[in-house]
């Protein structure tokens, strides 16, 4: 009775402050991350431990999303903020272009000393940086995707732990609301936010390391 009774009270404190158990989740995780690190685990061991500690936010924002219809995406912004919005869009596009060429210079130069001007070696050192630069890239632009949640996050249910009004949708375990309300908990902007970025983080972290292998 009293492991059932402190289920049930688990549970109840889980639905009453879904965003505190969530944080929490990601503390623990977090610590564990930076042990792992430290203490040189196998990389594909921290890597799960990054996996598990972006699941609770990441599993209740694609709840989420996969049931907010389309035409929420619509723009409801005003005017000024839609063009400063494409005006920092083109800035960033040129940045990551500038750096793209820098870094494609760069890359090349290297290939060649290492190489020795060897052309079999240079396609194979090529096809070496391209499989490790691959998970970068996929990093960063999943970072992106990240920070494009947490705004649509932020616009759909607001930054309350648990909202009172909010526009997702009625759809959601309509029949569950205890679920419900956690589910909306976890898919909170800023958990989302310090769990993704910490997990683009952390696999940019490991394809560095694998390009330093690779050069």
């Amino acid at each position: 009775m009293r492991a059932g009774g402190g289920a049930m009270a688990a549970g109840a404190s889980v639905v009453a402050h879904p965003l505190v158990w969530g944080a929490a989740w990601a503390a623990a995780f977090t610590t564990l991350v930076v042990i792992a690190g430290i203490l040189d685990w196998p990389t594909v061991t921290w890597l799960l431990l990054v996996l598990v500690l972006v699941a609770p936010s990441l599993a209740a924002t694609v709840l989420v999303l996969s049931v907010t219809p389309r035409d929420h995406l619509h723009d409801r912004t005003t005017v000024f903020g839609h063009f400063f919005v494409r005006f920092v869009t083109l800035v960033l596009a040129f940045m990551a272009w500038s750096a793209s060429v820098v870094l494609g210079a760069v890359i090349s130069t290297s290939i060649q000393l290492a190489a020795e001007n060897d052309e079999e070696e240079v396609a194979s050192i090529g096809f070496d940086v391209l499989a490790a630069l691959t998970p970068a890239v996929t990093a960063v632009l999943w970072g992106a995707l990240i920070v494009r949640c947490v705004w649509f996050l932020a616009r759909l249910r607001g930054w309350r732990e648990v909202p009172t009004l909010s526009e997702v949708p009625e759809s959601l375990l309509a029949g569950r609301p205890d679920l419900r309300r956690v589910v909306i908990g976890l898919a909170h902007p800023g958990l989302l936010l310090a769990t993704g970025i910490a997990s683009a983080v952390a696999a940019l972290i490991a394809a560095e390391v694998e390009l330093n292998i690779v050069l």
